[in-house]
Order: C-alpha cells, then structure tokens, then sequence
C-alpha cells in the first residue's frame, strides 16, 4: 500500500507561519524583523500575538505572500538563528 502524497502547494499563496519563544521584549521585533528580510512588505497590521497564562511564551501568527519552499525554509533557519525561537509551525 502506498503512502498519501503530502498536498501540493501553489505558490504564491497566502501563508500563516505561527513561531513560538519566550517572552522577552526582544522576541516581536526580531521576529518581524526576519519576516521583513525573507517577505518584505508582510502586513504588520494583521500579526496576530498571543502571551501563554504565565507569560513564559509568546506566539505570533504572521501571514506572508510565500514564493516558493526555498523562501519558508530560509526563513524557518533564520528565525531558528535568533536564539530566540523555539519552534517554527
């Protein structure tokens, strides 16, 4: 029996990229900042951020105008470089 193949995705397309770190004052900006080097002019306006109950972790939701898998995984690896992400979803 052969395994479902994963579905395809048409690029450009709207892409919601939720990333996950700790709290800290640092965490938003440069997140965004990363966002805005792999998909400038990504509408700051419609990140979405949420702060878990003790306020430990932070996650933004940020929807982009992906191009193609090499743009998500150069962003995934430099979001990863902050030091300050612990996942990228």
């Amino acid at each position: 029996m052969q395994e479902p193949e994963a579905p395809k995705i048409e690029f450009p397309c709207a892409y919601p990229i939720k990333v996950l770190g700790v709290s800290s004052d640092d965490f938003e900006p440069s997140v965004l900042s990363v966002f805005e080097r792999h998909a400038p002019g990504f509408n700051r306006h419609n990140v979405t951020a949420k702060v878990s109950s003790k306020a430990t972790f932070t996650s933004l939701t940020v929807t982009i105008t992906a191009t193609g898998p090499d743009q998500l995984e150069a962003l995934h690896q430099d979001l990863l470089a902050t030091g300050l992400v612990k996942m990228v979803i």
